[in-house]
């Protein structure tokens, strides 16, 4: 029991970590990048703010209606979402958001602290590689969000076409799949099992064009 609670404590650790430094970025943004786009497909720095927000700003009988009135389609209902709160909430709101909740217990459901701290992680570099900030996630903020197997289920969600590809970080004792190499860093890796298509000079291998933008 003492092992599980310290694990947990460290997540959420970790979390409160991440939220905090991205918020401080986000904080010393100038109002006109948070127009500019992230590696999140259709999603402008604004609207990824408000979907990392989201959680934090509306409750949990608001969201299981906007789900409802989606068909039960979450990524529907996220993007709407996201859209109408990018328009209606001003972009030092969303800021103060993220700093002001970064020990709030929210978990994705079935996804545990693990599942909240890989949604902060990911959607961090989407707005960070698009932007070419040179920020580093600390490893002990990365590793436990790197999937062991192509069955996890946030591969699966992803979807992302891995078949004749290992993936295998230059930065970390960290693999997966089999097949022709693609090599970076883990962080970049991360993204590509998340279906983002990177900037140049990002990935090496005979694959990395297949995901770079």
């Amino acid at each position: 029991m003492a092992s599980n609670e310290n694990g947990e404590a460290a997540l959420r650790e970790a979390i409160a970590a991440e939220r905090s430094e991205l918020a401080e970025l986000l904080a010393g943004l100038p109002e006109e990048r948070w127009d500019e786009p992230t590696l999140c497909a259709g999603w402008r720095v604004r609207e990824l703010v408000a979907h990392m927000t989201m959680p934090y700003r509306h409750s949990g009988p608001r969201v299981l209606l906007g789900l409802l009135r989606s068909r039960g389609d979450f990524n529907a209902f996220a993007d709407r979402i996201a859209r109408r709160d990018a328009v209606e909430v001003a972009v030092d709101e969303l800021a103060a958001s993220l700093a002001g909740n970064a020990r709030h217990p929210w978990k994705p459901p079935g996804g545990g602290y693990v599942g909240a701290l890989s949604h902060d992680v990911i959607h961090g570099l989407d707005f960070t590689v698009a932007f070419g900030i040179e920020r580093k996630v600390p490893m002990d903020r990365l590793l436990p969000v790197l999937p062991r197997s192509l069955k996890d289920k946030g591969v699966r969600f992803f979807g992302v076409d891995l078949d004749g590809v290992e993936l295998c970080a230059d930065d970390a004792d960290w693999s997966l799949g089999s097949g022709e190499p693609l090599r970076g860093a883990a962080q970049d890796l991360l993204l590509v099992l998340c279906g983002r298509r990177l900037p140049k000079g990002h990935l090496r291998g005979a694959q990395a064009e297949r995901f770079t933008a």
